[in-house]
């Protein structure tokens, strides 16, 4: 089942975000863009690579509006010990969030069965905690910031333009559609 235009689920969950542990809910991700961000474990291979990537564009998600929330697995414990000893990993200044429950990576069907760990899966959530967009990769497929925020600009101009679509390879400023009957088999 897709959760594309379903609601987020409740959550509560404690997390590491600027030298502190905090408690971080459904609640925080609404009234704002959101991209959660589930990776596998801590202290493993392709996943700081990502969460780095996300950190030295994490300037750009704040002017989009954008909030990150990475999560996987681990513990809050686990993040900040990685966060304290990791060059990449130490230039997070976005949220980790701990889910050793599982309760979010469930809620979010990304949780591998039998295993305890997150699939690479990323969400992006409009203000009214609605989900817009999800990507599910296998475990050696990393992901890439720039392309994510490409997706981010076209989910909010759509949001932003009803009546208007964003085609294949959209960027910023460029035309967009208006869908109708006029365009029926023109494309």
């Amino acid at each position: 089942m897709s959760l594309i235009n379903t609601q987020i689920k409740p959550f509560t969950a404690q997390a590491y975000k600027g030298g502190k542990f905090v408690e971080v809910s459904d609640a925080d991700l609404k009234g704002k863009w959101s991209v959660v961000f589930f990776y596998p474990a801590d202290f493993t291979f392709v996943c700081p690579t990502e969460l780095e990537d996300l950190a030295d564009n994490y300037a750009t998600f704040q002017r989009l509006g954008v909030e990150i929330y990475a999560v996987s697995t681990d513990t809050h414990f686990s993040h900040k010990a990685w966060h304290d000893t990791s060059p990449a990993i130490g230039k997070i200044q976005y949220t980790m969030v701990g889910d050793p429950s599982g309760q979010i990576t469930n809620n979010f069907g990304v949780m591998r069965e039998g295993v305890g760990l997150a699939d690479r899966g990323t969400f992006l959530i409009d203000p009214e905690g609605v989900i817009q967009f999800v990507e599910v990769t296998a475990e050696g497929i990393g992901r890439n910031a720039i392309e994510l925020l490409r997706k981010i600009k076209a989910a909010q101009y759509v949001a932003s333009h009803p009546g208007e679509v964003c085609p294949a390879k959209w960027e910023e400023g460029e035309k967009t559609l208006a869908p109708s009957l006029d365009l029926v088999g023109k494309i």
